[in-house]
């Protein structure tokens, strides 16, 4: 057996364990990385992953945008594991988790870590968003610009 037979015989093995998804979102995350760091790479990625999204959330990831980067124009748009984000210093700040791509009953908007949100011992990172009113935009532009200190 040749050592890439070998080697593709263990590739598979180790991938056995994880389901369908997950392999896609490792294979999304690599091509991702592989992109390369320019701000219009990750935006032009970003903007395609939107494209992609069924309605209503093809339109609510779109304004999430146009908030985000109206709000925090120091945040680089960019995709991660499949899902828009935006980062500061290299470390994603919020994102956008679709509904559809989960299989969950609702989208949601997301804080890491990065983000500047603490609030005494305990506080909320992340939000179902179900729809996009003027009063989840102003709340949404108020963590944005919080997050980024």
């Amino acid at each position: 057996m040749s050592e890439d037979s070998k080697n593709a015989k263990k590739t598979r093995k180790k991938a056995a364990g994880f389901s369908e998804a997950e392999q896609a979102a490792m294979k999304e995350r690599a091509k991702e990385l592989k992109a390369g760091k320019s701000r219009e790479a990750g935006e032009s990625a970003l903007l395609e992953k939107i494209a992609e999204m069924p309605e209503p959330e093809r339109s609510m990831a779109t304004r999430l945008h146009e908030i985000i980067t109206a709000s925090a124009p120091q945040l680089a748009p960019k995709t991660w594991y499949g899902m828009p984000a935006y980062t500061k210093d290299g470390k994603v700040v919020v994102f956008f988790q679709s509904a559809h791509k989960f299989e969950s009953r609702y989208a949601t908007i997301g804080f890491n870590d990065s983000a500047r949100l603490d609030d005494g011992n305990m506080w909320p990172v992340s939000f179902a968003l179900v729809e996009l009113t003027a009063a989840e935009e102003a709340k949404i532009i108020e963590m944005v610009k919080r997050a980024v200190g």
